[in-house]
């Protein structure tokens, strides 16, 4: 019998995403109505947008068309998902319409 190798161990968040997850977290529990409850992390990871709309583009207006590292977090509760998108240099901010997935880490083209 092959012995199986355990699962990677998780990597600790880096302090940076770490302050943007509790500030989602903060929002969505503001937008929720619901300080207590309890936002569940999904995901929370580092990506690199395509332009300047972080992921998450408005109709009618135009970006930097330019590799924007940033975060991505998903949050869960009050019976929904919320996606959070955000620069390096920006706080979260809730992405209700047209998220767009980003490329994993720090791609470069």
């Amino acid at each position: 019998m092959t012995p199986v190798a355990p699962p990677p161990a998780a990597s600790p968040l880096d302090p940076q995403l770490t302050a943007l997850v509790a500030v989602a977290r903060a929002d969505a529990a503001r937008r929720a109505g619901l300080p207590g409850e309890p936002f569940v992390v999904v995901s929370a990871e580092p990506v690199t947008w395509s332009d300047g709309s972080l992921g998450c583009p408005q109709p009618g207006v135009m970006y930097t068309q330019a590799l924007v590292p940033g975060f991505r977090i998903h949050l869960r509760g009050a019976g929904r998902d919320w996606l959070y998108h955000a620069s390096q240099r920006g706080q979260p901010f809730l992405c209700e319409r047209g998220a767009q997935p980003g490329l994993p880490g720090n791609a470069r083209y």
